[in-house]
């Protein structure tokens, strides 16, 4: 049986992967942001490509 500290950074590593690959960021900037608070508005998330598309009006 492994301990928890190492299935949570196995985890974190696959997580991240899924993240980079999906995203189209290199897996270090994901690792980076992920690794703090890392906040961002709708339009961001949308350049980042960590969402498809905003729907709402702009404010």
């Amino acid at each position: 049986m492994q301990h928890p500290a190492v299935n949570s950074r196995v985890i974190k590593e696959k997580t991240n992967q899924i993240v980079a690959k999906h995203t189209g960021q290199k897996l270090d900037k994901v690792e980076k942001d992920a690794d703090r608070d890392f906040y961002l508005f709708a339009q961001e998330g949308k350049k980042y490509g960590i969402v498809d598309e905003v729907i709402g009006e702009k404010i």
